[in-house]
């Protein structure tokens, strides 16, 4: 049975910089689109970043474009966003997800598989 499991997260103040890391184990994603997903205190969970199979395309939303990066090592079977200039509003809970036989792309709504969750809190 496949597993995401998301690592990195924690407390830091505003302007700091986290690394979230996702592992899969049980099978890989190789051929798969993955996502970042966060869900604020008292909100609805909103799609952050995806990336395609082999790292060849990306997107993120507006508000992180200039301080988030998304990438992936298959070699790893783990997914990473590198999270700059963190301001308060980006306190959440973070995802990653997997859509399985979806290479480019990956929504909430597509999404095969989830991990646990990671709580990133930036203090002002």
């Amino acid at each position: 049975q496949a597993h995401l499991v998301e690592s990195g997260g924690g407390l830091v103040q505003a302007g700091g910089s986290l690394t979230l890391s996702c592992t899969a184990s049980g099978r890989t994603f190789i051929g798969d689109a993955m996502a970042w997903f966060r869900q604020p205190p008292g909100k609805a969970r909103e799609f952050v970043a995806d990336i395609s199979y082999h790292n060849l395309s990306y997107s993120l939303i507006n508000s992180v474009k200039d301080r988030f990066f998304i990438s992936r090592d298959d070699s790893k079977r783990s997914m990473y966003l590198q999270m700059t200039k963190l301001t308060p509003e980006d306190t959440a809970v973070y995802f990653c997800a997997a859509c399985v036989g979806r290479e480019f792309t990956c929504d909430e709504s597509e999404a095969d598989y989830w991990g646990q969750g990671t709580q990133v809190t930036v203090s002002s």
